[in-house]
């Protein structure tokens, strides 16, 4: 009896999601707005990304243009004021851009997000971090999940003059070779991480859990908030257990609130975390977090924690996020891309990376109560459906935040994707960019992706190109 309620359940979501999509699906239609390139031809529907916050730049500054309802008057004044802080470098002084350190990872955002996207690692280019900030934040706390002793969330790598840093990151790498059946080959590199030049004595690695994590493009980060979170909870209901994908919601208490996390690798905030970034990357206090990095460590000269950054100035680059537009969608009417998203359907890509969602009709409001009502009702192609899959042990991190656990990562919203490499001149993906390209990236895939990969592993090498050039155009 109690299987048949659970059956009866089960239908019942099924009916009650694809009810809501149908009644998305027709609010879209009805509510579709003409929106025009730069030319004066109108888009096809098929290049929007993002509804009215698509933008039509593909250069280097594609990640880092304003969305056309924010690129005249007042609101074009504010995108500005807030890109000005977010690229300027902070200095170790008073002033407008002062109050870095006396720790920290960066010198600005842009310093890990160049251009809004996703900066190199000196990792890679120096062999660790001591040239430069790495671009990657690596969390550590010990095995029963507290902060060690004169450590807090993340390394530091950098000090300012009189300080020294908590420690420096180095990687090396194992590479293994393989082969698809046709006889193409890939090869797959796994890093292995290791702090050296601790500034207390060593902790030993029995004593130390880390996550290594590079940044995220900030790509339609507001559109991500403003996103319909009936929607996000329908999409944790419809599990594909034929699949082994079963997604779920990393709820998060952010504020003194329990929230849907939607940002970060592992959806573990709630919001765009502008006032923690200024904070915890370049030690910049505020009214939210006033106590410097490294307050109270036996290093720490005794300066008096102090307010460094206004919360105007903290809302001008929340707005900046905010109002970022979407790169369009390129080629879609060429043959190999459209051949490409039919592989990536095959391949049940689809099932994690949900080609459409919708924003709240209300839109969404600034960390100073600022409303943005142009990001509501909107129809986007993100690529993701913002929850978290375990993607098996090779990915995973031992490091759970919230309730997703150290093999579960967030899918990645797969828009600007395809522009990566001209923003920001690589293609290194996953969450600590061990992928050096799309094939490596779809290959480690485990766990809820196997299914994706095994697919993928078995096309044809005209499949496979063709599933890439589609991720291109995204």
């Amino acid at each position: 009896m109690a299987s048949y309620y659970y059956s009866k359940l089960q239908q019942l979501n099924h009916v009650l999601f694809w009810g809501f999509a149908l009644l998305i699906s027709a609010c879209e239609k009805e509510t579709h707005q003409d929106i025009y390139k730069p030319d004066g031809t109108l888009a096809d529907i098929k290049e929007l990304s993002a509804g009215q916050s698509t933008t039509f730049t593909f250069t280097s500054v594609a990640f880092d243009t304003p969305a056309d309802w924010a690129s005249e008057g007042p609101m074009y004044q504010r995108f500005l004021d807030g890109d000005g802080l977010y690229d300027t470098p902070r200095q170790y002084a008073n002033g407008p851009y002062g109050g870095l350190g006396p720790l920290y990872v960066g010198f600005s955002c842009a310093g890990c997000h160049n251009n809004a996207g996703r900066s190199k690692s000196t990792l890679f280019t120096h062999g660790g971090s001591g040239n430069g900030h790495s671009v990657f934040l690596s969390f550590m706390r010990t095995p029963n999940d507290q902060y060690h002793r004169q450590y807090g969330r993340v390394l530091h790598d950098q000090a300012v003059f009189g300080y020294k840093p908590e420690g420096r990151l180095r990687v090396h790498y194992t590479e293994k070779e393989y082969e698809f059946p046709d006889g193409e080959k890939y090869s797959l590199q796994t890093p292995h991480y290791e702090v050296y030049d601790w500034y207390t004595p060593p902790i030993a690695a029995e004593n130390l859990e880390m996550s290594v994590r590079t940044p995220l493009r900030h790509v339609g980060m507001g559109l991500m908030l403003a996103v319909d979170p009936r929607e996000i909870k329908a999409l944790e209901q419809q599990q594909y257990p034929e699949y082994g994908i079963s997604g779920e919601i990393n709820w998060v208490v952010e504020r003194g609130v329990k929230q849907i996390g939607l940002s970060g690798h592992k959806a573990h905030h709630a919001d765009l975390t502008v006032e923690l970034g200024f904070l915890s990357d370049m030690g910049v206090t505020s009214t939210r977090y006033p106590e410097e990095i490294g307050y109270g460590q036996e290093q720490n000269k005794g300066d008096d924690p102090s307010i460094e950054i206004s919360l105007k100035d903290l809302a001008d680059v929340d707005y900046y996020l905010h109002t970022l537009g979407v790169p369009a969608r390129r080629n879609v009417d060429d043959p190999q891309v459209q051949m490409g998203e039919k592989m990536f359907m095959q391949a049940k890509c689809h099932l994690c990376h949900t080609p459409t969602l919708h924003t709240r009709p209300e839109g969404v409001s600034l960390i100073d109560g600022t409303p943005l009502p142009w990001l509501g009702g909107q129809t986007i192609h993100p690529y993701t459906d913002y929850l978290v899959h375990d993607m098996g042990p090779e990915l995973g991190d031992n490091f759970s935040q919230f309730n997703a656990s150290g093999d579960e990562w967030r899918t990645a919203p797969l828009w600007g994707i395809g522009l990566q490499e001209v923003v920001n001149g690589h293609t290194d993906f996953l969450h600590d960019a061990r992928a050096r390209n799309y094939v490596e990236a779809i290959m480690w895939h485990g766990g809820e992706g196997d299914v994706s990969r095994q697919i993928f592993y078995n096309m044809t090498k005209e499949e496979r190109d063709a599933l890439v050039a589609f991720l291109r155009s995204l």
